[in-house]
């Protein structure tokens, strides 16, 4: 029974190719939409899931209410506080680990010099991660002279030679012997884009400043495996007054103990997907179940299309089902019948999918920003590809199954099929849903760009084009500020050379401590800090509202600031230039600073958030140098010259550059990720409901031939019939657009609340995704119906 009916099914699906192909096509996009989302959501949950000890890593952090009452989370804690946790509350961990933030240091063995990203961590931090050794073991980095490289460093170090005991440089101020190869970590780990692991100890030997620091400086990760069966709440809950009981009696602190920090544990699992404490913060979570559902619908406007094409075909099955039930056919077995139909249609959608999987997912890798696979060997994949296509062949078949199935033998054989006047209603609702669905999907699309191109037209308050950066990486550039500066001007390819602690797209200092005549104001979450040589603001083209640059001829420059716009403001007044501030954060004795300029805002961190109050000043503190290319000349033919005078001045060091206009690009890259997905996502659901429409539309326009026929024989026009056969269809896509637009004006509210830089909901937008839907729509049913409308009624009205 179940051969005839895979049989009947077959041929069904041959005597209709029309609809079997949007049937069977549609579907496929559908369910290749719902895998290539299914494997992404599958990376997302199973972040960090590589590391073994998953479940019982911890990071501490610090965390409390800002002044404007929201929460915040900071990552970098001070250096006694890992050794109090050591000394206090060992008991509660097997690791504590100290580490500096993640860097980009010069590894040098030989004639071979390459940069790559590293972190310096303590002796546990391979058997926490539960690395993957292919030489050496665990116990690598308790030599205080040891790196542990990842496969992908060795090889490009080392080549095929055997690395284990070969000498490298870090850095060119820290020795060190390779102890330890590991494979590289998944993309889908916090510390992929680590590639070596080098011990704290060596580290702290090259900067001894780190072992005096005290409460007051923020700057060192602290990370930690609690024991088995140890509740992280609960340790929380114990040490979370260890860092206010200190800083509590520290005078330059008083803002920082009016926020109430507390120490806790965030565990592993909350790292990629939340990032923080708070309930009320979800982060990046919400992007996963927002995509999932997006799958979703995706996949059930395919599954529409079938059920509103079986059903409308209803009158061409219905002296099929009243003969079957005439014979004796029970409804079970009808709708056995179309539900074998459904899952034949689902079978070969599936397997078509799967090829468009394999097509597309290099590009849905390059879109999304992933390194994902089908993994066709894993038996667990095909066990879900099995549910999967069981659960889209019932949903896709069960309204036709229960609906075809309901009719009654004597009424169709009569000729009597369509029941009652709401017949249709079932279908006119599926078609209201998917372009709700589609208009929903266009307003997402325009309203993410929109909000990208706000941010990318905000004034940034300097010249990014033709501006690069170098970091010092190694001490080799000490005291050759001057000289560098001099040959780089020599080439005739830069117009000027400045230094900074900072890069123009960063900021790494935040202080308190300031003053204005006795009276302290405070720095919101801290004021940026940034040491700069004094050709910084001709460099980086920094522009004025008021005073002046700094001047090397003008000793008394040194005790000067450069204010911008943020930061003038927290000075409450309407000539801050000329005014004096006195700062002295942490235990830096106070000096009084005359404000010499005010600057525009520069955007050095997040593009849709406010600008950090900062002040410039001139100290011998610098990690970055900044070069202005000249603007008649190209980028690639001024890198040559310019690398050639850092290979002859800084020989130990390569030359790496980075662009300031790429490095500010790259704050857009979330948001853009966001935006090609939904851009891919809207394209797919439209083209899935114009695909069921066009169906429909032929559908209808076959129904109705003998009565266009008549209707042209009477004088209707083209345009009348064509008017005739759309007006149904454009009805429908305007309720869906009064449908969707309230709900996509709630969810985007709230997604656009995230942004305190932020575009506006225009009402435009939500007009141009309506009209653009209706467009679309009058399009995809105009080819069918004009060419009804066209057809001779001479052959339109003949009988049979």
């Amino acid at each position: 029974m179940l051969r005839n009916y895979f049989k009947i099914a077959w041929r069904n699906l041959l005597r209709n190719k029309t609809y079997s192909f949007i049937n069977i096509g549609g579907l496929a996009v559908g369910m290749a939409v719902a895998i290539l989302i299914g494997l992404w959501i599958y990376d997302e949950l199973s972040f960090n899931k590589y590391h073994q000890n998953y479940d019982r890593i911890a990071q501490v952090r610090e965390h409390g209410i800002r002044e404007d009452g929201k929460h915040y989370s900071n990552t970098s804690l001070p250096y006694p506080l890992a050794t109090e946790l050591k000394t206090s509350y060992q008991r509660f961990f097997k690791h504590i680990l100290i580490a500096n933030d993640p860097g980009e240091y010069i590894l040098t063995t030989g004639e071979t010099k390459l940069t790559q990203k590293g972190q310096f961590i303590e002796a546990g931090a391979p058997e926490m991660l539960t690395l993957t050794m292919l030489k050496g073991s665990w116990a690598g980095l308790t030599d205080p002279h040891s790196i542990l490289l990842s496969a992908s460093a060795a090889t490009a170090l080392f080549g095929d030679a055997d690395p284990i005991d070969k000498p490298v440089k870090i850095n060119a101020d820290m020795e060190a012997k390779v102890t330890g190869v590991y494979l590289d970590l998944p993309h889908n780990s916090e510390f992929h884009p680590i590639k070596f692991f080098a011990p704290f100890d060596l580290w702290t030997s090259a900067n001894p400043w780190v072992r005096e620091q005290q409460w007051n400086n923020w700057f060192l990760s602290v990370y930690a495996q609690v024991q088995t069966n140890v509740d992280f709440d609960k340790v929380s809950a114990i040490i979370k007054d260890i860092e206010i009981n200190q800083i509590k009696n520290l005078k330059d602190r008083q803002e920082q103990v009016a926020r109430q920090p507390q120490i806790a544990l965030l565990p592993m699992s909350r790292w990629h997907l939340y990032g923080s404490y708070y309930v009320d913060d979800n982060g990046p979570v919400q992007m996963v179940w927002l995509i999932g559902l997006i799958g979703a619908f995706v996949l059930l406007l395919a599954c529409i299309n079938f059920m509103n094409l079986s059903t409308a075909r209803s009158v061409k099955r219905a002296q099929e089902v009243g003969i079957r039930k005439a014979v004796g056919s029970l409804r079970g077995q009808l709708m056995s019948q179309f539900f074998s139909e459904s899952f034949l249609v689902v079978l070969l959608a599936f397997m078509l999918s799967l090829s468009l999987v394999g097509i597309s997912l290099p590009w849905f890798n390059d879109i999304a920003a992933k390194q994902l696979t089908v993994p066709w060997t894993a038996s667990p994949f095909w066990l879900a590809c099995v549910l999967f296509v069981l659960a889209t062949g019932f949903l896709a078949g069960s309204y036709p199954a229960f609906y075809l199935s309901s009719f009654q033998p004597v009424k169709v054989l009569k000729g009597v099929v369509i029941q009652g006047r709401f017949a249709a209603l079932p279908r006119k609702l599926l078609i209201v849903l998917q372009f709700t669905v589609s208009v929903t999907l266009i307003i997402v699309t325009l309203l993410v760009y929109r909000q990208i191109q706000h941010a990318k037209n905000r004034p940034i308050g300097y010249d990014k084009a033709g501006l690069v950066m170098v970091e010092k990486k190694t001490a080799d550039f000490n005291d050759k500020q001057q000289l560098l500066r001099s040959e780089l001007k020599n080439t005739g390819v830069v117009v000027e050379v400045a230094e900074s602690r900072s890069s123009p797209t960063g900021i790494t200092m935040w202080n308190g401590g300031f003053s204005r005549k006795g009276i302290a104001f405070d720095c919101p979450n801290g004021c940026g800090t940034l040491p700069v040589s004094p050709e910084y603001g001709q460099t980086v083209g920094w522009q004025f509202v008021a005073g002046r640059d700094f001047s090397k001829a003008l000793a008394t420059d040194s005790l000067g600031f450069i204010i911008n716009e943020s930061f003038a403001k927290l000075l409450e007044l309407k000539t801050p230039v000329g005014e004096q501030v006195t700062w002295g954060p942490g235990q830096r004795l106070p000096k009084t600073y005359t404000v010499l300029g005010v600057v525009k805002d520069m955007v050095a961190l997040s593009p849709y958030k406010p600008t950090i109050p900062t002040v410039f000043f001139l100290e011998d503190n610098y990690n970055w140098i900044n070069i202005r290319l000249n603007p008649a000349i190209s980028a690639s033919e001024a890198l040559p010259k310019i690398e050639a005078v850092f290979k002859k001045i800084i020989p130990t060091a390569p030359f790496d550059y980075k662009f300031a206009d790429q490095e500010y690009a790259a704050k857009f890259a979330a948001e853009e990720r966001i935006g090609n997905l939904a851009l891919v996502f809207t394209v797919l659901a439209v083209l899935i409901s114009c695909l069921g429409l066009f169906g429909l539309a032929s559908f209808m326009a076959e129904a109705r031939t003998k009565e266009i026929g008549v209707r042209k024989v009477l004088g209707a026009s083209v345009l009348n019939l064509w008017g005739l056969l759309s007006k149904d269809f454009v009805i429908l896509v305007i309720i869906s657009f009064f449908i969707a637009t309230p709900i996509a004006y709630y969810f985007l509210s709230n997604w656009l609340q995230k942004y305190e830089y932020r575009t506006e909901l225009s009402w435009w937008i939500f007009a141009v995704s309506g009209a653009g839907a209706l467009v679309i729509t009058l399009l995809t049913i105009s080819f069918q119906s004009v060419k009804a409308a066209l057809m001779n009624p001479v052959k339109s009205l003949r009988t049979e």
